[in-house]
């Protein structure tokens, strides 16, 4: 049996993507998995990503709890190249977690994004850490 290639770019500490990366696992794939502030994506790579998803740059900058305001990255007249300027040496001002599949490339916020890159159907319930349903027992997705 063949497995499909998934990778996600992770931080363990972020429930989010602790969500996403068990909602790949409830379908059966074990991911890549990059935890991308150890190991960064290269500013090629991270063109490509946003390339793949059809977004703009500022579209992936995490605000919360990084230097965003300090690095005055809040200036809508910064072009894309200053952005990855900035989010090169800082890897936590790149918002996460991304998931590449061969379906599409996603960030997965809120988590239940992931069910829509996956290449695979759900094989059972799946519960995020709060407890929150988000799959049935016959692995359908549950609609808020």
């Amino acid at each position: 049996m063949r497995t499909p290639d998934v990778i996600i770019y992770h931080n363990p500490d972020c429930g989010t993507s602790r969500n996403a990366l068990g909602l790949i696992r409830n379908s059966g794939i074990e991911p890549h998995i990059i935890e991308y502030l150890k190991t960064p994506p290269s500013r090629v790579m991270l063109r490509n990503l946003l390339a793949r998803m059809g977004v703009a740059v500022r579209s992936l900058l995490r605000e919360k709890d990084t230097p965003y305001r300090q690095l005055g990255l809040d200036d809508p007249s910064l072009s894309d190249e200053q952005l990855l300027d900035a989010m090169e040496p800082e890897p936590i001002l790149i918002n996460r977690p991304i998931v590449v599949s061969i379906r599409s490339v996603a960030l997965c916020r809120p988590s239940e994004k992931v069910l829509d890159v996956l290449p695979w159907a759900q094989l059972g319930e799946f519960r995020k850490e709060d407890g929150e349903l988000v799959v049935d027992s016959a692995g359908r997705p549950v609609l808020p």
